[in-house]
């Protein structure tokens, strides 16, 4: 079918539907006359009659009825597919697939979606959680969560924390059976909580530094984790040391489950940021996103 056929078709089966000219018109808003016209030119360019007109009634001849039951469904189907997919103005429409690591789930994600879907209740949002690198352009992701020293260089970066300190925890039980480790060597003669990278696949050293001076520590343990969350909570039951992003620990740290050990040898890192490939592929939804991100960090800040 011609495409400038397909508005005809429209009013076509509104009247079909109403058994009515004026009532079509009144529902399209627009003449009874257009209306009329239009099914009228509709039917003049495929050659036959749709609608038996009389003064007081419109029924459907037999290829009106037929053009109907076979045009109506899939013109109501992409009707209603146009209308899901528009936005009205102001209003914005789309998807947004985020990649994030666990550990910045709680501060990044959790606090920004209920705002975020509370002002752009039809973007859809999917957040895929994983410790591992990824390829965000390869793997079909709008944007990243990650430490900056872990973002590729071509990458628009965006600051969605302040810089925060790793730390290396223990429960006050352990340092009171083995005693608290007093330079980053020390580590070596304690049980320590590993972890395994997701995306080596090796046995993560703990960075620690001191002025210009820095260190990595192949800790070794009984036990081993991909996720920090874990390595945290088994340091509070007595395991071992574990390495931890700090924010993350800060509420055991303050009810004294945990306690800091060689603190003066805490690394700083820059803080998470959101990366996506340019500024020209940024999506209308990604970039509210980062407005809310953005907006509520510094309300926390």
């Amino acid at each position: 079918m011609k495409p400038a056929l397909l508005p005809h078709l429209q009013v076509f089966l509104v009247v079909a539907r109403l058994r009515s000219f004026s009532g079509a018109a009144r529902e399209l808003g627009v003449s009874t006359t257009a209306v009329s016209q239009s099914v009228r030119h509709f039917e003049e360019q495929l050659g036959v009659t749709l609608l038996a007109r009389t003064t007081r009634s419109v029924s459907l001849t037999d290829a009106g009825r037929r053009l109907v039951e076979g045009a109506g469904p899939g013109l109501g189907q992409a009707l209603s597919a146009i209308r899901e997919v528009s936005a009205q103005p102001g209003e914005t429409v789309g998807r947004l697939r985020l990649s994030v690591p666990r550990s910045a789930v709680p501060f990044l994600i959790t606090p920004v979606l209920p705002t975020f879907r509370e002002r752009h209740p039809r973007v859809e949002v999917e957040v895929v959680v994983e410790d591992r690198f990824v390829d965000i352009v390869a793997e079909g992701y709008d944007a990243g969560v990650r430490l900056s020293e872990a973002i590729e260089r071509d990458m628009v970066q965006v600051r969605l924390t302040d810089a925060f300190r790793f730390v290396v925890v223990g429960a006050p039980g352990y340092l009171a059976r083995q005693g608290s480790p007093q330079r980053p060597e020390d580590l070596l003669k304690h049980e320590c909580i590993t972890f395994r990278s997701q995306s080596t696949g090796t046995l993560y050293a703990w960075e620690l530094e001191r002025g210009r001076r820095s260190w990595r520590v192949p800790v070794r343990g009984g036990v081993v984790s991909n996720d920090n969350q874990t390595t945290v909570a088994l340091a509070e039951a007595g395991l071992g040391l574990a390495y931890a992003f700090e924010p993350a620990a800060e509420e055991r740290l303050r009810a004294g489950r945990l306690v800091r050990v060689l603190e003066a040898y805490a690394p700083t890192v820059p803080g998470f940021f959101l990366y996506f490939p340019s500024r020209a592929q940024r999506s209308m939804p990604l970039r509210h996103f980062i407005e809310v991100a953005k907006e509520l960090s510094a309300r926390r800040l």
